[in-house]
Order: C-alpha cells, then structure tokens, then sequence
C-alpha cells in the first residue's frame, strides 16, 4: 500500500490539490465563501456576500468607473448619463441650477444600448411556433427535475426597456419584500400607493398566485420607447444616480419571474434567489452553497472593453496595459465553501486560492511595517512573489457622545470642551496600532478618503485635536486636554464645585476575552485625565434599546457607504435624523441648527466648489463641536499571487471581477514547486515496517521447514 502511493508520487498534480480534475491551463480564478449568500435576487439582496454575486451578473444602467477616484459613475447599460429635468408644481419646465425648493419633481431619462442579450435559460426558450416551451408546465412536467441544467432546451432575447421598469415595481411587491422599498417609496412618485395596490391584489387570489405586474402600471416609471425609460421623483434627489448603480435598479425579465413563479419551482429552489438571469460577464452555473459555486463568463456578453483612462499613477501601475480589450479575461471562477480562516489562509499559501484577506491570526506572517510605518509583505512572502494591495474603505468606526446627555450633550462650553479634551485624549493612531494591525488612518472628520468633500493635508486636520509640525498632523498634547478638562470644571477629572470624581459611562456590545483588552485600553486613555469610565456591556437588542431611548452616555458605532457622496456621511450628524424620537441614522442625537441649514444647501447640490465650501463649514461646526471622536477610516488589506495581474480596489463597484486577469500556467508551475510531497518520511517508515517484520517472516519459514522434514 505505501509503495503504491510512493509510486503515485510520479504524477504530474501535487497530492493535495482540490481541483484534480482542472486542466493545468485553466483560466480559472479561484476564491472561497464562509457563508452561503441568503439572497441573488437583485431586489433583496444588500449584504456584501450576495453582492460579491449579483454584481456579476446583472448589469444596471450605471456603474463606477473602475480606475477614477473619487468614485465617479460611467454607463454600464446605458448610452449615457440619464438626463435630469426639473418641473415645478404647474408642470414647467424649471432650469437645472433651480433652487430645491421650487422643483416638485425631477425625472431620469435612461437609454439603454440595443443588442444587449441575456445569459442562456429556460425561460426564454420557445417552441418552432414561438411559444414558451416552459409556461404553464403541468405537474408532472417537473419529476426528475433537481436544477436548472436539467431543461433541456434554453433562449435568451434582448435587454429592454421593460426588464428595467418591472424591476423598480418588483420593489413594491408583497412577494418581494425589497429592504430598499421604505426609502425609494419616499422618492419614486406612487411607488407607496403602488405596494397598497398590489398587497391587496394579492390577498384577492390563492396563495401562491403569480403576481402579474405587469398589468398595474406605476405612475412614477414610464415606458418611453424599447431602450429608453422615466422615473420620476418627487422633489430634487441627485444621490438617486447612485442608486442607478445598485442591483436593486437591474433588469428583470416578466417572463424569467412567471417562470420561476410555478407551482414545484420554489421546493426546488428554482428562484431568482438560486438561479439569478442577468446581461452581466457572468452567470451563475452550478449552486451548491454548502460546497462550492461556479461563475462562467456568459456566452452571450455584450463586450464591454477595458478603461482607456485612469488616474495619474495608473499607468505606471501596470493599470493601463490591458486597455481597449474586451471583457471578461477569466472564464470561470470557482468559491468553495470555507467556514474557518485557517485552511483558507494555509490553501492560499500552497497557491489554491488566488487572493486572501488577512486575519489577525496570520498577519504578523504576512504583513511588517517598514521604517516609514508603511506595511509591506514579510520577506517569506515576498519569495513567494505574493503582493499586498491595500485601500482605505470607504467606511468609519467611531465613538459618539450622546448629546441629550446632561453631563457630555449639549452646547453649552462646559461640554463642549469636555467633549473636545476627551477627543485629544483618544489616541487612535495607538488603536490603529494595537487593534488593527495598523490597517486604517485616524479621521480628521466623518469623509473618508475616496468621497467627495474628504480634504487631505493641512486642509483637512481636525485642529481641536491636531497641529501641523514639520508637515505631518501630530496629536496634541495631553496637557492640553487637561487645560480644556479644568476649563470645562473638572481640573483633574474631579468636579470644581462637588469635588466629586467625574465618572463616565460606555455602552457597547462588545464582551468576552477578545474585546477585554480593548476596553481596558479605552478605559486607560480617560484615566489620563483621571476620568473613571465605567464599561456596560450589553446584548445587541438590549444596546440597540439604550440608542433609541437615548440613556446612553458614550458608545462605539460605524458606517459603511451606501454610495460614494458625502451626504451619506454628514446626514449621520444631521437633526431631523437623530436616533431618538425620529429613530434616524443619528446616533449622537447632535442638533445644530446651523449646521442641518447647511447640510439642506449641501445635499441638493452637484459636486464642486460651491457644495466642497459648504461640506468645509460643516466639517468645521463638527469639529468644534466633537460630538464624536471621529475614530479611524479602516484599511482592506489583500494579498494576490504573482500570477494575478495588477488590480486597484474599488470599494464601491463590486462587479471588478470582469477586470481581473491571472496566469494559469504560471500558477501551475508555483503550484507544483511548493506542493512537493515529502517523501522520506514513508521510505523511513517502509523500511522500519519491513525491519520489524523480517525476524517473524525468518522465524515463521523456520518452523514450516522444521515441520516439513
């Protein structure tokens, strides 16, 4: 047994691969997924592990350009840039610099480029006299039926106007349930009446029912000609274009949902949510979530080319060479299910994952800080020829006051500049170090980088917490937190008046081992100002209960960009949208009349040098203010192998796959380099079996010759 497998060892395929079966040239890209994605149907999928899916294979009119920074969106579907035209209450036609207040609706014009197709499926196969072959199919039609492969027969027909207006009413259906149906609703003209209208259609028929919307016109969508389609919104909304670049606003085919709408289809996981249909690079060829899901470039892909332009540095970047060449470069990708990090981490080293995140588990072995305090790979990854690719995301962590508080809250210049102390007491670039692997920068303002209205440099130091020595933003002094502590009556963290300690309380949700030393260490930076605070740990129902009331004092909290405009940063801290009361997206409770009338000028405007001095003057009140520390802009950092080509992050597109390029017969030499079996060991281990044997092979032919004379 063991001389046959020393003998297997003269394959050509390294014992441990997990794809024995790929051809050596295969340009195949592979990746993992921890959890099976919930939802692939574009109007309910919004969490990140479905994106990484659905970006891939439905295509909405927009989408961002993948080199441009700041995020800047370019036509995907489209010709070009929907059209805006703005009508006042009477129906005229008002110009585009209107002030807000006058326009009652804006309109979106999309034209969509002919000869779109979508991927092959049944849905649209017909019959030599043109009628769906799989409509109406008896019960019996589906025995024998496990996936979608088993029909035999497959269509497609050309991306229309139609697809994309079902798609916005599929928002509003009761079968749907859309978890982006509660804001567009306030946008999109009748889509609230719409979802009334189609909840009582559907209890007036049988359960189950196909729901035909395409028999209920919507008043704010408007079916202009085959390509081309309206949606009108109330009022000025310009961060609706972002929208524009959300699988929520994708094509669905009537005929793809009625499909799947038959009885026995959803029992067989024949859905949207299984099998999405979209015109994108790819398409979704085998689905089994508990094992693996395979991604093929569609056969029927429109040929969308490579960026011709980017940003200054791209070029050199290697960014550019690839420019003008039709899209996809990989044909299929393949995720296997990987629920732990440490096999993942241990398949990427050996060369069976193309690319890997890194954990805290594993990147002291990956990732060292150079004397300039920039990251760079370890030496043994570096012989490896594994690169780092690192960008800053466009989200935030931070820690906010409650400024209904009455010790912390308010505007009076006691807590203000009890707020301000605490802020330079912080120090996140020491978090950053400690608790993030170095992976984030500390944040001068709610903008991350990558957004517009973000100021780099001097422009853009917070100047409450930091001053500019030798070029470089450097933290205050903590004396200086101290003088602002004593001027706010508490001259080493005791009351002025009471002479009472000053106590301050933190809710959070973090607990157990991992999260200890990090509230010890928040605890150790107020104890610098001899402020004791106290720690509350709660479940997250208990803490999401404490924000809504309003009883907390201090808390951690993020933000993680819906679209790439700073309106979606700065309406964190924006009044009518505070936690309490209003249950908005303002956790601090802050109100600051001056800065709500500048956030109502800054959100209706275009970007440009109007709108970045407003976003100035806001950032500016909010620093002052400090209603938050503003915490830190974390970092992604990714690991890629030689054989991938160079690639830029883009946080905000998630359909970059179709960019990405890799080398198969260089992955496969790498492969077979590092995946030598070790064979020694069961030489040493044949010989050592063969060693103990002999004697009782020697003694036992002894006997049998003793006994035969």
């Amino acid at each position: 047994m063991i001389l046959s497998v020393i003998l297997c060892a003269c394959g050509d395929s390294p014992w441990n691969n997990p794809y024995p079966t790929a051809p050596p040239d295969s340009n195949t890209l592979y990746s993992a997924f921890n959890e099976r994605p919930k939802h692939l149907d574009p109007a309910q999928a919004y969490s990140s592990n479905e994106a990484e899916f659905t970006a891939q294979i439905y295509e909405p009119p927009l989408q961002y350009h993948y080199l441009k920074r700041p995020y800047t969106l370019v036509p995907l579907t489209a010709t070009q840039m929907p059209t805006v035209t703005y009508y006042s209450a009477t129906g005229q036609v008002l110009p585009a610099d209107t002030a807000a207040q006058r326009i009652a609706t804006s309109v979106y014009e999309v034209h969509l480029r002919p000869g779109i197709d979508y991927q092959p499926h049944p849905a649209f196969a017909r019959t030599a006299e043109g009628r769906p072959r799989y409509l109406n199919l008896p019960p019996d039609a589906l025995n024998g039926v496990s996936s979608l492969g088993d029909f035999k027969y497959t269509g497609t027909r050309e991306l229309v106007a139609d697809d994309y207006i079902y798609e916005i009413k599929r928002l509003a259906s009761p079968q749907v349930n859309s978890p982006i149906f509660g804001v567009m609703s306030e946008y999109i003209i009748g889509l609230k009446q719409y979802a009334v209208q189609l909840q009582a259609v559907a209890r007036a028929q049988p359960p189950g029912s196909y729901l035909d919307l395409s028999r209920y016109p919507l008043a704010g969508v408007e079916r202009v000609n085959r390509y081309t389609y309206r949606i009108h919104l109330h009022g000025k909304y310009p961060q609706f274009q972002y929208w524009l670049a959300m699988p929520f606003f994708a094509p669905i085919p009537p005929e793809v949902d009625r499909f799947y709408a038959q009885p026995g289809m959803a029992q067989r996981n024949l859905t949207l949510d299984w099998y999405p249909v979209g015109t994108g690079a790819y398409w979704l060829t085998h689905n089994d979530p508990n094992r693996r899901m395979v991604l093929e470039r569609n056969p029927n892909y429109h040929g969308e080319r490579y960026p011709s332009q980017g940003d200054v540095g791209d070029k050199q970047a290697g960014l550019l060479r690839d420019a003008g060449k039709p899209l996809p470069f990989i044909n299929t990708v393949v995720y296997s299910l990987e629920k732990e990090t440490i096999p993942y981490w241990n398949k990427f080293l050996q060369g069976y994952y193309d690319a890997s995140g890194i954990s805290s588990d594993s990147f002291d072995q990956a990732i060292q800080i150079d004397a300039q305090g920039e990251p760079q790979v370890t030496d043994a990854m570096h012989g490896k020829g594994i690169g780092l690719v690192a960008a800053v995301t466009t989200s935030n962590r931070f820690w906010g006051f409650n400024m209904l508080d009455s010790v912390v809250g308010g505007q009076s210049e006691r807590a203000r500049k009890l707020r301000q102390a605490i802020a330079i007491a912080v120090d996140f670039e020491e978090f950053i170090s400690i608790f993030a692997n170095g992976r984030g920068i500390p944040a001068q303002g709610p903008i991350p980088p990558g957004i517009f209205g973000y100021r780099a440099g001097a422009g853009g130091i917070n100047p409450v917490v930091y001053q500019m020595l030798n070029g470089q933003p450097v933290r205050r002094p903590i004396s200086e937190a101290r003088r602002l502590l004593a001027e706010a009556g508490y001259p080493d963290g005791r009351d002025a008046k009471t002479g009472t300690p000053l106590v301050l309380y933190f809710d959070t949700v973090a607990s157990g081992p991992d999260a200890k030393s990090r509230l010890d260490w928040m605890s150790k930076q107020f104890a610098k100002l001899n402020i004791q605070l106290v720690v509350r740990s709660s479940d997250y129902n208990r803490f999401q209960d404490k924000m809504r009331r309003g009883t907390e004092q201090l808390f951690e909290w993020g933000w993680n960009a819906d679209y790439p405009d700073p309106e979606n940063f700065l309406f964190l801290l924006y009044g009518p949208n505070m936690k309490v009361a209003k249950n908005g997206e303002n956790s601090a409770n802050y109100q600051n009349p001056e800065y709500d009338r500048l956030f109502d000028q800054m959100k209706f405007l275009d970007n440009g040098p109007q709108r970045q001095a407003i976003i100035d003057q806001m950032v500016t009140l909010l620093q002052h203010d400090s209603p938050w520390l503003f915490g830190y802009f974390p970092k992604a950092f990714t690991l890629r192998h030689a054989w991938v080509s160079p690639s830029k992050p883009n946080l905000m597109a998630n359909n970059t796959l179709k960019y990405q390029r890799i080398d198969p017969m260089l992955r496969n030499k790498l492969r077979a380099d590092w995946n030598q079996p070790v064979l020694w060991p069961l030489v040493f281990l044949l010989l050592a079996l063969v060693a103990a044997i002999a004697p009782a092979i020697w003694s036992w032919r002894q006997r049998e010759q003793g006994s035969g004379r």
